[in-house]
């Protein structure tokens, strides 16, 4: 709430078990994203509100938040979670796999979301170097993504990436969003 009083109006939760909760507590006015791993089984529990997810992972997941925003008569934003960290526990897909994505055609039959940019996770290392390069290559990946498939589509415009301890390198490699809620809120 003491975020909210200063003027914040975009907040993220990672866990949709926790969304759902702040979001019955907190004003209506809030536009709420995820931003963690999203099972399928969790979708229908943040389609009423939610604005923006940042973790779409697989076309199967895009389906069913197809599914569940035709449910409630919404569009959802969506970013495409693509893997570019040095470590295998985080997700994601592969630049040639949202290729395929998103020429395939499938998507282009699925109404009720909108992909609006894609998202990323550096590796957690203290190699200022190699986050650089991730972001940098997310970078690139955005900007192929945007010409081959979202060239006249103004919604195509979120390179989210950055976290607490990496969000100034990702600011200076063109993140448009970054998510810090360890420096604002502290750790869990």
């Amino acid at each position: 709430m003491e975020a909210y009083a200063a003027g914040q109006r975009v907040f993220g939760e990672n866990k949709a078990q926790e969304l759902v909760t702040k979001h019955a507590q907190l004003p209506v006015d809030i536009e709420w994203h995820f931003i963690g791993h999203l099972q399928s089984n969790k979708v229908r529990y943040i389609a009423p509100f939610i604005s923006l997810i940042h973790s779409i992972d697989s076309l199967s997941l895009l389906q069913e938040v197809n599914r569940e925003a035709l449910k409630n008569n919404r569009v959802i934003g969506c970013l495409l979670q693509l893997y570019i960290a040095t470590e295998e526990t985080k997700f994601g897909l592969s630049f040639e796999e949202a290729k395929s994505l998103l020429g395939d055609g499938t998507i282009q039959e699925l109404k009720n979301i909108r992909i609006t940019g894609v998202m990323g996770m550096s590796s957690f290392t203290s190699d200022t170097a190699l986050i650089r390069s991730e972001f940098k290559t997310l970078h690139t990946w955005f900007n192929l993504l945007k010409d081959q498939f979202f060239s006249l589509d103004m919604n195509f415009r979120e390179l989210s990436m950055g976290m607490s301890e990496d969000y100034p390198i990702a600011v200076e490699e063109g993140s448009t969003m970054v998510r810090i809620g360890t420096t604002l809120f502290g750790n869990r």
